[in-house]
């Protein structure tokens, strides 16, 4: 036996009662006056009782179909008021929009768009976790993330925020001085290195280098390892070594002088910086929203 939906007939039953005409009825719900009539039938079969009394001329419920419109048409109302709040939602979206985000990507992109963001948006809060470390969005409860490029999964839409970057590795003037400047990747090996710990591997970085079209890495080594880029960039400044970091992170920096490239022929270029998303979450207002921001706020920034 095909199973009955608790709700079906629900809708003729109160268009019925409202415009006192199957007729009427048909039109508003865009079906016809038979298939109206077929489901008020069809539902005064489930109850076991007639709702209408019908004539030629007109249309009226019954005493047992009066009770029924009593309590339908206050949770028709609500159905009504919620369906309306989603339209509302659609028109100005709100609700909390949970985004993770390394530590690099606060200055370059998040901290520049956030304030016009909310502006433009205020129904809209925005809660953010900075961390390094690759995350499940989905397990851990985010809408978006921005990471590296080549660090996104696959199966994951990627919105590009920023231009590629290009990898360094910088001084301070001090330390150049004192130490002298590698001429090769070989010569890190003599060097102070800022060594960078990836969060969630625990294992330290690599320097990443190419020759000739030929790629190859370095185990530079130091006595300090952090686990962000922005510490490695604070430490660098202060002489205690040498960074390896992308020129965007480091751009005030390489701008005032106040940190030098070296090895720049071997350096290689990635991708940059994305907000990503499982692809079914781009439907989402407050989501498509910030999407809306971030790539209108780069193509100002950008010229296009």
């Amino acid at each position: 036996m095909a199973r009955t939906d608790t709700f079906t007939g629900l809708s003729e039953l109160l268009a019925v009662a409202e415009l006192g005409s199957f007729r009427a009825a048909a039109a508003r719900l865009r079906v016809t006056p038979a298939a109206v009539s077929q489901a008020v039938r069809a539902l005064e079969t489930r109850v076991g009782m007639p709702l209408f009394l019908r004539t030629t001329r007109s249309v009226a419920p019954t005493e047992a179909g009066a009770r029924l419109l009593s309590r339908l048409r206050p949770a028709a109302g609500e159905i009504g008021d919620a369906l309306e709040e989603l339209n509302a939602l659609r028109r100005q979206p709100v609700g909390l929009l949970k985004l993770s985000v390394p530590r690099i990507a606060l200055d370059l992109v998040v901290l520049p768009a956030l304030p016009g963001f909310r502006r433009a948006c205020p129904g809209i809060k925005v809660e953010i976790d900075v961390n390094d470390a690759s995350v499940d969005l989905m397990e851990s409860g985010f809408d978006a993330g921005i990471r590296i490029g080549s660090y996104i999964e696959r199966d994951m839409v990627a919105v590009r925020l920023t231009r590629d970057f290009r990898w360094c590795v910088l001084g301070s003037p001090d330390y150049l001085a004192a130490h002298g400047k590698p001429r090769t990747p070989q010569d890190l090996l003599e060097h102070e290195c800022i060594g960078y710990r990836f969060p969630s591997a625990k294992t330290v970085y690599r320097w990443q280098f190419e020759e000739k079209g030929r790629e190859f890495s370095v185990d530079a080594r130091g006595s300090i390892v952090v686990n962000d880029h922005l510490s490695m960039i604070a430490l660098a400044k202060a002489g205690s070594g040498l960074a390896y970091t992308a020129d965007l992170v480091a751009a005030r920096e390489l701008a005032e002088g106040s940190l030098r490239p070296v090895l720049r022929p071997y350096l290689p270029s990635t991708q940059g910086l994305y907000l990503y998303f499982p692809s079914r979450s781009q439907t989402q207002p407050k989501l498509r929203a910030f999407i809306d921001y971030l790539t209108k706020t780069r193509r100002r920034t950008d010229g296009t």
